[in-house]
C-alpha cells in the first residue's frame, strides 16, 4: 500500500490528475494496472492506448465509468468502463463505487483510486485493504505536532545520554540508567516513524519535514544498538543476540513502554522493580565508537580483551597496543580519546 500511496503523493502527475477530477466535482474510480483478470470483469467503455495526462484524466473520468490504466500508469488504455467484480466479495462501504472499487481491487490485486463526488475524499483500495488519501494541509497540521513532540524527546533523549556516560565514566552505573536511555530512544524511533509515514504522502510538499525529522533523528539508531550491545545478558552476544534484543523492544505496545521494567527482559534482565537498581557495567561500545577512526572490529577485539568500559579506562597505551590489530599510533588515540571523555564526563 505504501508503493501506491507514493504513486499519488503531491508532485506526481497522477495526484495531479486526481486534484483536478476534486476541483471538477465529477468524482471518479481509476485502475492502476491491466491484464487477463481485469480484462474479464470489465464491462462496456472503449479502448484507448493513449499516453497519460492529467487533464486526459480529468476529462476521461467526467463520464460514469472507470478508467483504466497500464500497470506503470504511463499510458490510458479504457475509459467508461463499467467494473464488474464478484458481488460475494464482502466489502465494508455503501456507496456504488467504492464498493465496486474495494471488491475490484481485492479480485484482481490492482490498485483502485476512488475519488468522491459527494465528499471529495480520495481513497486506494488494494487486496482487502484501504487508504485514506488526506489534503496536504491536514497531513502537516498533524506532522508539526509531532515533530514538536519529537523534539521534546530528542532533548529529553540528549539529557539522558549525557548521565548514562557521567555514571559509567564513574562506574556507578544501574540498570535503571540504561533503560532511562532505552525508553527515550524507544519513544524518539516511533515518533519519527508516524512523521516519516507522513512525509512519505507528502510528496514535494515534504522535504521541509524530511530535513528536520532527518536532523532529530541523527544518530538514534546506530546509539540504540551500541547502548544494547554495552548492556545485553549474557556475557558472550553475537549479532543474532543483538539482533533479538532489538525485535524484543520494537514488539512492545506503547502502553508497556510506560513502565521502565517492561524493556529490560529484552536486554535479558526479569521484569521486576528491584532489578532496576541493579548494578551493571558497560562493555564500552558506545564510548569507543565516540573516538574518530576506530573501526567496529577493533572496538570489538578491545572489548573482547579487556571486557568492560572501566578495565578499558584503566588500561595504558602499551596495553592497548598489545591487542592484536592495534597498532601504536591507534593504541595512543584510543588512549588519548578515553583519557579526554574521562576527563570531560561527557561525550
Amino acid at each position: 500500500m505504501r508503493a501506491v500511496v507514493a504513486r499519488l503523493v503531491p508532485g506526481t502527475e497522477l495526484r495531479d490528475g486526481i486534484d483536478r477530477i476534486l476541483l471538477a466535482r465529477t468524482g471518479g474510480l481509476v485502475v492502476l494496472g491491466y491484464d487477463a483478470e481485469v480484462e474479464r470483469i470489465c464491462d462496456g467503455g472503449f479502448a484507448l492506448d493513449t499516453e497519460f495526462s492529467p487533464t486526459r484524466l480529468r476529462e476521461l473520468s467526467k463520464m460514469d465509468g472507470a478508467v483504466v490504466l497500464s500497470s506503470d500508469g504511463s499510458r490510458i488504455l479504457r475509459a467508461n468502463v463499467h467494473l464488474v467484480p464478484d458481488p460475494s466479495l464482502p466489502t465494508v462501504e455503501s456507496g456504488t463505487r467504492h464498493k465496486a472499487a474495494e471488491r475490484f481491487a481485492a479480485q484482481t490485486g490492482h490498485p483502485v483510486v476512488s475519488v468522491s463526488r459527494s465528499t471529495g475524499l480520495v481513497t486506494v483500495y488494494l487486496g482487502g485493504g484501504r487508504h485514506l488519501i488526506q489534503a496536504s494541509e491536514t497531513i502537516l497540521s498533524r506532522a508539526n505536532q509531532a515533530m514538536a513532540t519529537l523534539e521534546r524527546y530528542r532533548s529529553r533523549l540528549d539529557e539522558m545520554t549525557r548521565q548514562l556516560t557521567a555514571v559509567e565514566l564513574a562506574d556507578y552505573v544501574t540498570l535503571r540508567d540504561v533503560l532511562a536511555v532505552v525508553h527515550c530512544l524507544e519513544l524518539v524511533r516511533r515518533v519519527a516513524r508516524e512523521i516519516d509515514s507522513d512525509v512519505g504522502e507528502l510528496g514535494v510538499d515534504g522535504r521541509q519535514l524530511a530535513l528536520q525529522l532527518a536532523e532529530l533523528v541523527g544518530n538514534t539508531e546506530p546509539l540504540r544498538r551500541l547502548v544494547v550491545r554495552d548492556y545485553l545478558q549474557p556475557a558472550a552476544i553475537d549479532e543474532a543476540a543483538l539482533d533479538r534484543a532489538l525485535t524484543g523492544l520494537d514488539e512492545l505496545l506503547e502502553v508497556e513502554l510506560l513502565e521502565l521494567t517492561n524493556l529490560a527482559p529484552p536486554l535479558g534482565f526479569p521484569a521486576t522493580l528491584e532489578v532496576l537498581d541493579t548494578a551493571v557495567s558497560p562493555r564500552g561500545y558506545r564510548l569507543l565508537d565516540e573516538i574518530p577512526r576506530v573501526p567496529l572490529r577493533r572496538v570489538e577485539q578491545l572489548v573482547s580483551t579487556f571486557g568492560s568500559l572501566p578495565k578499558l579506562l584503566d588500561a595504558g597505551a602499551t596495553e592497548l597496543a598489545a591487542v592484536d590489530g592495534i597498532d601504536p599510533p591507534l593504541a595512543a588515540r584510543i588512549r588519548e580519546g578515553l583519557s579526554r571523555l574521562a576527563e570531560s564526563g561527557a561525550v
